[in-house]
């Protein structure tokens, strides 16, 4: 689709979106005018019902009035002629006496313990009907027996009389009847004359809201439906669907007081009848009765006689969606007739407006093939003007730019390529794995370490550690994502042959712009070689050692030796045994045989058991042993151990023997005794002893020959002692250091590794 016809078909777009939107805010608007407007019509209907009922009601009681006095004129007769005990009353003599006082029958009322009955009548049908459920009228009929005015405000009250309004017969509801009742003191009855005839029906049907009702649907043919709802008696579980109650029958509690209810749903309007109410305002609603879109208004009505009910007009939905069907066709038909305007006129109005947008498109055709020249021609200073500008100084930039990546591009091709060799040519293996351990790329060095070609690693989980360093491995690759920097460490790492090879490992972790772990990359470095060389370094070294011992061993021993080879010649000449030279050469035997027991034991490989042991407790032992002596040169050795156990994995005999020399030389060094103070704590991961003592200190020059063989400052020593207890505290994995002051003591800090709890005996 050209951008001509893209274009016209925005604009035409525009308008379609504008018009359709016109429409429906003028079809809503409309229709919620109509909507207020039937609205309003049915409220004025129902008022005007509810004033013609109030004003036929006011005919109904004057009419209510004269038929009233003129029973209880026919009541005073009627009292006049009977017996005043209802007992010497017949049924016969009352029917025979409402023919002369002209009403249609007479019954006589009883009271007994707790009802109002009817005992005697010209009726058949009235004969023992009970009152106590008649609500008012019961209550009227104990104000006549009590001899008190009545109470209630419904009927026409006279003295001793009282009539009630009309009302279906209880006997024959086919009636509406007209009753009176009168009660003096000197009957023990209330006679009821009543008025029963068609005349009376026809009367009260004449006078009731059913004709003003279908007067008003007959003037206004879109009104559906008026019904007068008596709320207190709507919705009750004895109403039917149609409004009809077989228990409220009666005038004054049926729930449909007037009108029909064809077009109801009882649920729905009960809930609607209570809003009016509460709300006193009306209630609308747009509902569906009989199959037939409908509006509903419920209208609260109070008036002086008739007091508070609500009046419910339904309406035909017609009169609004005929007058809506009429504005939107007309609207449909205008807006068509727009439309095929704005179609052809956005049609030839987009072929001016992308003439310079067809040039720009062309020129940034020419760009994107890498022709930047010529330049746009900048005919006008409107935005397409602008746009042209800034095309015409971006191509500029660009070709620019273009030139400024080529090189960089270049040079990146270099530097990588450079790179490449690098990594390549280098000795270390090098790799680089995702955070789910599979190979992303690998250098040579890594092929010819491993086993592995790259085609053959890249993308796969390779095995390269051993089971025995995994869980070292896994924990070292979580403190590195921690972002804790580690130094290279020496491990083991599998071949493709599952051959094992000595290692040098040092990772890095390569990480996002957000500083998530991305991947790790491995060098690796065969230690195969430089570890054999270590190895025959220290092979070396210990030659040299031995070489150094021996050594001092030959000058120790030639001097004893002399001595006694001058003591023999001596008295080999003399021919002569001297007491005082034996006893001088077997001193210098005794040194010999110390000096090569030592040396024995320095040279012999011993089988050591390294087993968890309190240290505290070895050093407990070494006190008890040497406490003697310690006394004999008035020596008091203190303790300051830390509580808890210092534990600490160990050849306890070893430890005893480090723990040994170095009391003993602490004990030797105070002539004049003293304190010899054991301290024991916690250092980080290590248990550290310093042993001091008060002795006269050792000179600061000396103190970095102690340790070596045959160096001693002690005149029996043999200077073999203190290397014994350094090649003891090594094998342990701990440090031995000493520190002294010329004429303050001497402290020795021997430092040894905490044993963990799980570790066991180790051979």
């Amino acid at each position: 689709m050209s951008i001509k016809t893209k274009l016209s078909a925005i604009i035409f777009g525009s308008v379609l979106l504008i018009l359709a939107l016109n429409l429906t805010l003028n079809t809503y608007s409309t229709r919620e005018n109509l909507r207020n407007e039937v609205e309003r019509n049915m409220r004025t209907t129902a008022m005007q019902i509810a004033v013609s009922v109030e004003q036929s009601n006011y005919s109904s009681n004057y009419a209510e009035q004269l038929l009233a006095q003129n029973l209880r004129m026919a009541a005073v007769y009627i009292a006049s002629q009977l017996d005043p005990d209802i007992d010497n009353v017949s049924n016969s003599e009352l029917k025979a006496l409402a023919a002369k006082a002209g009403v249609s029958n007479i019954s006589l009322l009883v009271r007994t313990k707790d009802d109002v009955v009817v005992q005697k009548s010209s009726d058949s049908k009235e004969l023992g009907l009970p009152t106590k459920g008649w609500g008012y009228w019961y209550t009227a009929f104990i104000d006549l027996f009590e001899g008190r005015d009545v109470s209630v405000a419904k009927g026409q009250r006279m003295e001793n009389f009282w009539s009630g309004p009309f009302e279906y017969s209880s006997s024959n509801p086919e009636f509406i009847e007209k009753w009176g009742y009168y009660h003096d003191e000197n009957h023990n009855y209330i006679i009821d004359p009543y008025i029963r005839s068609t005349a009376i029906s026809d009367y009260v049907r004449i006078m009731s809201p059913e004709e003003i009702v279908q007067q008003t649907m007959k003037v206004n043919p879109d009104i559906l439906e008026i019904t007068g709802i008596n709320p207190v008696t709507f919705g009750s579980p004895t109403m039917a669907s149609d409004g009809t109650d077989s228990v409220n029958t009666k005038l004054r509690n049926r729930p449909i007081k007037y009108g029909t209810y064809r077009y109801g749903n009882v649920e729905e309007d009960k809930q609607a009848v209570q809003e009016a109410l509460s709300s006193k305002s009306p209630v609308m609603l747009e509902t569906k009765a009989n199959g037939a879109r409908v509006l509903k208004s419920f209208i609260p009505v109070t008036l002086p006689d008739s007091g508070v009910y609500v009046i419910s007009v339904v309406s035909s939905y017609s009169v609004i969606s005929s007058v809506l069907k009429e504005q939107i066709w007309n609207s449909v038909r205008i807006s068509s007739i727009l439309l095929a305007f704005f179609l052809v006129g956005s049609y030839v109005l987009a072929g001016f407006i992308i003439l310079p947008i067809q040039a720009i498109l062309a020129k940034v055709q020419d760009v994107s093939q890498g022709k930047f020249d010529p330049p746009l021609l900048v005919g006008s200073r409107d935005e397409l003007g602008q746009l042209a500008l800034r095309i015409n100084s971006m191509t500029r930039n660009l070709e620019l730019h273009t030139s400024r990546l080529r090189r960089t591009l270049e040079e990146n091709r270099e530097v990588k390529e450079h790179l490449e060799s690098v990594i390549n040519g280098t000795s270390d293996a090098i790799h680089t794995t995702d955070m789910d351990d599979h190979i992303v790329s690998v250098n040579r060095a890594f092929e010819e370490l491993y086993g592995w070609k790259k085609s053959e690693a890249s993308g796969e989980s390779l095995l390269l550690i051993p089971d025995s360093v995994q869980e070292e491995e896994n924990d070292r690759l979580e403190r590195l994502i921690r972002g804790e920097q580690l130094p290279p460490t020496e491990t083991l790492r599998l071949k493709r042959d599952g051959t094992v090879v000595e290692v040098s490992v040092s990772t890095s972790v390569i990480r996002d712009e957000n500083g998530h772990p991305m991947s790790f990359v491995h060098v690796t470095r065969d230690m195969t070689e430089r570890n054999r060389m270590e190895e025959l370094l220290r092979q070396s070294e210990k030659l040299t050692t031995v070489g150094q011992l021996a050594a001092g061993v030959a000058h120790e021993i030639r001097n004893p030796l002399t001595t006694l080879r001058g003591f023999l010649q001596l008295q080999k000449e003399k021919s002569l045994l001297i007491p005082l030279h034996v006893d001088l050469m077997l001193s210098e035997l005794d040194r010999i045989n110390l000096i090569v027991s030592e040396f024995l034991i320095l040279a012999k490989p011993q089988a050591v058991r390294f087993q968890r042991k309190d240290v505290r407790q070895i050093l407990c032992d070494v006190v008890s042993l040497l406490d003697s002596q310690a006394h004999l040169h008035d020596i008091q050795v203190e303790n300051r151990f830390e509580y808890g156990p210092a534990m600490v994995h160990c050849e306890e005999n070893q430890l005893k023997q480090v723990f040994i020399n170095i009391i003993k030389n602490g004990i030797e060094s105070m002539s004049s005794g003293g304190t010899l103070t054991l301290e024991q704590k916690h250092v980080d991961n290590s248990i550290v002893i310093i042993i001091t003592d008060e002795g006269e200190g050792i000179p600061e020059e000396v103190l970095p020959k102690l340790g070596q063989p045959f160096f001693t400052n002690k005149e029996t020593g043999t200077g073999l002692g203190l290397m014994i207890s350094q090649r003891i505290i090594q094998a342990h994995k701990g440090q031995l250091e000493i520190d002294s002051r010329v004429g303050y003591g001497t402290w020795v800090t021997i430092t040894l590794p905490e044993a963990g709890e799980r570790e066991g005996d180790i051979d």
